[in-house]
């Protein structure tokens, strides 16, 4: 299935019926009097998390969603039956953002989360409504009103506990096919991934976790630069992070430097992002002679000035990766044990994410922001006239 964590859609809530303007007439009940009914509200739009959806592609061939309407009023009183509401699936980890404020509507974060993105319609009144000691035959009534249309903007971001970060050809793909089911394309180009992987990785019967690996980062990518400013979004939902460094680039360039750029990126795009706990994870020792392994590991540390965990591995056969999963679970298990017991821990999480999610939010907004500028640009910078197509035809005789 094709992985789309971006889309545009349209959604319109149903109109109001209109009140009913009748008079009631029957044989035997003289001056019956106004007895027109009231219209049915409209149906509203709804947006529900839904944990069997994992992309967004759904809203790239549909678009327009539309509630139903509700139905005129009838005599004797009868009111117009209400339009149904129409509830829209999406993927858990979607952001809802309004195109035209740029507002963001709701975050869903949770499986049945339920969110009103487009209210339905008032209902009309019928002419009974309107009876009063003065006005015994009222032929007023009130029209039902439009429901609300909005232009949303669909977000998804992926949700895993850890999350892969490094330069394109670092090894993150290799790595998620070793310690998870996951196969994503891998090759010795850079960018072979385009889109975010998820894989589960299993250490027992209970004991699992998610992990996310995102396409490749390059300098810049927090100003929209290669693939990064797109898929930097995803890494908000994860608890840690894996920074995946290539220690043997076949270009040569400096192991160090790649580091630093990366961390720059990362805190550019998103500062509090940049405060998650994040591991060094020196990768393709194999390609290393022996003998070199340890000075070059020990450079790397020292030039990047390194403090946090830092764990060797060679994703292609598998070494040190049993040592880093085993790890990371400890470590997710006890965040989660701390945040369930101690209530302080859990608020500090929770305004984390709050924070990140506002970052990454504000990074969106700006990058809609110049791309409409562009737009508007493009408009004015149109000059086309009709004369441009005006020729001058020169006979020869």
């Amino acid at each position: 299935m094709q992985f789309v964590d971006e889309a545009s859609i349209i959604v319109e809530a149903g109109r109001g019926g209109n009140g009913c303007l009748s008079f009631r007439r029957e044989k035997y009940v003289p001056k019956g009097g106004p007895d027109g009914g009231d219209g049915g509200h409209g149906g509203s739009v709804y947006l529900v998390g839904d944990d069997a959806l994992n992309t967004l592609i759904d809203f790239k061939y549909q678009r327009f969603y539309q509630a139903e309407s509700g139905r005129p009023g009838q005599g004797r009183q009868m009111s117009g039956r209400a339009g149904s509401d129409l509830v829209v699936k999406v993927p858990v980890g979607t952001t809802v953002i309004d195109e035209d404020t740029l507002e963001v509507i709701a975050d869903i974060t949770e499986i049945g989360q339920q969110v009103l993105v487009a209210q339905g319609g008032r209902r009309g009144l019928g002419n009974i409504h309107f009876k009063s000691s003065t006005n015994r035959a009222p032929r007023k009534t009130t029209p039902g009103t439009d429901g609300e249309r909005r232009s949303l903007r669909l977000e998804m971001k992926v949700m895993a506990d850890v999350g892969l970060l490094g330069m394109p050809n670092a090894g993150k793909s290799t790595l998620i096919r070793s310690v998870s089911a996951a196969k994503p394309k891998v090759a010795d180009y850079p960018f072979t991934t385009l889109v975010p992987n998820l894989g589960v990785v299993k250490l027992g019967m209970h004991e699992h976790f998610v992990m996310a690996d995102v396409p490749g980062l390059i300098e810049g990518a927090s100003d929209g630069a290669g693939l990064g400013l797109r898929f930097l979004k995803h890494l908000t939902r994860t608890r840690l992070l894996f920074h995946v460094v290539d220690v043997a680039p076949f270009d040569e360039s400096d192991p160090v430097e790649v580091a630093r750029a990366i961390a720059h990126e990362l805190e550019q795009f998103s500062p509090t992002l940049a405060e998650r706990p994040r591991w060094l994870v020196l990768n393709k020792l194999d390609l290393v002679p022996q003998e070199e392994r340890e000075a070059r590991v020990a450079a790397i540390i020292e030039g990047l000035a390194w403090e946090g965990p830092v764990y060797r591995i060679s994703a292609i056969s598998g070494e040190g990766t049993d040592a880093l999963v085993q790890a990371a679970h400890r470590w997710l298990t006890e965040q989660r044990r701390l945040e369930n017991e101690d209530e302080e821990a859990a608020e500090r999480e929770h305004e984390m994410r709050e924070r990140m999610e506002a970052e990454a939010v504000a990074r969106t907004e700006a990058r809609l922001g110049r791309r409409r500028k562009r737009s508007d640009q493009d408009e004015d910078d149109d000059d086309f006239d009709d004369d441009d197509y005006d020729v001058e035809v020169e006979y020869v005789g």
